[in-house]
């Protein structure tokens, strides 16, 4: 790989419904972008090889030399190339090390970041694909060496880092329940709402985050069909008050599992709609949070790319 710190670098965000690029200068500033729709699960006939000489074949005309770094789903079992998982706890070093290559002849070589694992006290293993590198990308950019991160998406992620290492990472699978709850269970058939998911807060939202606070979620969701019967809740505002309450539990969960409070600054990575209503979430717990967005993830890949330089340099 070429040095980061002489040479340009595309960065590509490659995960399942769509994909991202920067095209980076030698000092990390974003020169052009890319977004398609070209995620691995909608690849339908076509190579990745394919759809990367059809996106970056004109970058790379006009900078051969420059240094590619893929990370997402891309690098999964069921993406180009299996990046192997790297233990935890896990940092910039040992993720740069663990890069997997692809040499496409005559055009570039393409470096695959690694997704990181860990198995909990209870035996539960867990996998993190694609977000660790934003949130290495976090650390570079605001230059921090610890925190807590928060990662909201169909499946959420809460990462926390010592020592510019991520030391524990849990997944919470709030969004993918929201929607199987909303569009295949009875709970959704009141609903008349047609808002996208940043658009979920207000009252009855607010009203499912403080109920999560005392468990009892499996009970508390009976009451999206209760309450929408008895006329307690709008139709209209049924399916906020349900994601109050899925997303105030993931908050309870995660503090109970791996965050003891308030020596550590919590982080909010995403785009802002959706890490809107986590922040309105955490909020209905006392809770502050920075937000930042998801292109932090560029900054990941700049630093990984210049990191990896460092070791086969050294």
């Amino acid at each position: 790989m070429s040095s980061a710190s002489g040479t340009e670098i595309i960065a590509i965000d490659w995960g399942t419904s769509s994909l991202r690029a920067a095209l980076m200068s030698p000092d990390g500033a974003v020169l052009e972008r890319i977004a398609s729709p070209d995620g691995i699960m909608f690849a339908k006939d076509r190579s990745f090889e394919a759809i990367f000489r059809d996106l970056f074949s004109g970058w790379l005309a006009r900078y051969p030399r420059a240094s590619v770094l893929a990370s997402g789903m891309i690098g999964s079992r069921q993406g180009w190339i299996e990046a192997p998982y790297v233990a935890c706890p896990a940092g910039f070093d040992d993720l740069a090390r663990a890069l997997i290559f692809v040499d496409l002849p005559e055009l570039t070589r393409i470096g695959f970041v690694p997704g990181l694992s860990i198995e909990h006290a209870d035996g539960v293993p867990d996998v993190i694909r694609g977000e660790e590198t934003q949130v290495f990308g976090a650390l570079a950019a605001l230059g921090i060496t610890e925190g807590v991160f928060v990662l909201p998406g169909t499946h959420s992620k809460w990462v926390t880092v010592k020592d510019s290492r991520i030391t524990c990472f849990r997944t919470f699978l709030t969004g993918e329940m929201f929607d199987v709850l909303r569009r295949h269970s009875i709970l959704g058939r009141l609903m008349t709402d047609t808002e996208p998911a940043g658009e979920r807060g207000g009252e009855a939202f607010d009203l499912g985050c403080k109920l999560s606070a005392g468990g009892r979620l499996l009970h508390h969701l009976f009451s999206v069909r209760s309450r929408g019967l008895l006329g307690k809740t709008a139709p209209a505002d049924l399916s906020a008050y349900m994601s109050g309450l899925l997303i105030g539990e993931e908050i309870r969960e995660a503090k109970a599992l791996m965050w003891a409070g308030a020596e550590s600054q919590i982080y909010l990575v995403g785009r802002g709609d959706l890490a809107g209503l986590y922040r309105q979430a955490l909020a209905s717990y006392d809770i502050e949070a920075t937000a930042l967005d998801d292109s932090v993830t560029f900054a990941g890949l700049f630093a990984l790319a210049r990191t990896h330089r460092a070791q086969i340099e050294a």
